[in-house]
């Protein structure tokens, strides 16, 4: 039987994650069997101590270093024929695992990301910034790399793990969406978008990522344009 795997990059979410894990245990893996992996990018809120309820594989960094490194961390260890991303916040809706997962079972597509602004689906509004933001990035990978994206920074990705675990993730941060966009695109990838719901979360809620990883997103655009 084949498998999908989750990668769950986790950091300071003792808030979330019980909720999100529960989320995902009655999504739809198309009748694939699942392996859940958990990649601790050295919490201190107490998180740590949530772990020991959980039969899931659990993975430790000793420091922290970024969404990028978990995920590299992650990708090593998966052993499914299809690897799904999931972050350990509440906003991104496990419900919607099915139709990338489908994309993919159907030989359509090598990547299949889930996109917050094609519309049909139920979005929180975001902070005008982050849509600027997120808008500006996604144009400037269409006219780098000849897409046509709509949400390149999506959480929501899923590969067939014999074609992401080609690529070298050098990324340790944030930067990972871009890198692996870039990487994926110059790859040929068939890569499909569908439109997944979105609640998203503002600072106050515990929200981390900046305008610094917007300008770190850029760089990344323009570097692996031109290297690998």
């Amino acid at each position: 039987m084949k498998k999908v795997t989750i990668l769950i990059p986790v950091y300071n979410e003792f808030n979330t994650l019980d909720k999100i894990l529960e989320k995902v245990e009655h999504a739809n893996f198309c009748g694939l069997e699942k392996e859940i992996i958990l990649i601790d990018d050295y919490s201190t809120d107490g998180t740590r101590d949530l772990y020991s309820k959980y039969s899931y594989k659990i993975l430790y960094h000793d420091y922290n270093q970024g969404k990028g490194a978990a995920l590299r961390t992650g990708f090593n260890e998966a052993t499914g024929d299809i690897i799904v991303i999931q972050d350990a916040d509440l906003e991104y809706d496990p419900a919607d695992y099915e139709q990338l997962i489908q994309l993919i079972l159907d030989g359509k597509a090598d990547v299949c990301y889930g996109s917050r602004l094609s519309g049909g689906k139920p979005s929180r509004s975001f902070m005008f910034h982050h849509l600027l933001g997120n808008k500006f990035l996604s144009l400037l990978t269409n006219i780098l790399y000849g897409s046509t994206l709509t949400d390149m920074e999506t959480c929501y990705k899923a590969f067939k793990a014999d074609f992401i675990k080609g690529i070298q993730i050098k990324s340790n941060r944030f930067d990972f969406e871009p890198e692996i966009t870039a990487k994926v695109l110059k790859r040929g990838a068939r890569l499909y978008e569908l439109p997944v719901s979105y609640y998203g979360r503002e600072f106050s809620e515990g929200k981390k990522i900046t305008w610094k990883d917007g300008v770190h997103a850029i760089i990344a655009l323009v570097k692996y344009r031109f290297t690998d």
